[in-house]
């Protein structure tokens, strides 16, 4: 969970949004985004998730445990640095 709250912050700030904002507009609490973003989320639904994702332009990806990143994973995130 804390690579996946560490990508929606930064997701969330190369947007300019505030965590109030994007709460907002994704219809969760402020305190909820924080906990998602700090990956100490308790347990949050994956309608919720989804709809962040939404607004950020990101989707959710799964794929079997230690299989490692595709060709596409590995450009999309030198493409960030």
């Amino acid at each position: 969970m804390p690579d996946f709250g560490l990508k929606i912050r930064q997701a969330r700030k190369e947007r300019g949004l505030t965590q109030a904002q994007l709460a907002e507009l994704s219809g969760i609490s402020r305190k909820t985004l924080g906990q998602i973003e700090s990956g100490s989320v308790p347990d949050i639904g994956i309608r919720k998730v989804a709809r962040v994702l939404e607004i950020l332009s990101l989707e959710l990806t799964v794929r079997p445990m230690g299989a490692p990143p595709t060709l596409e994973e590995l450009q999309r995130e030198n493409a960030t640095r």
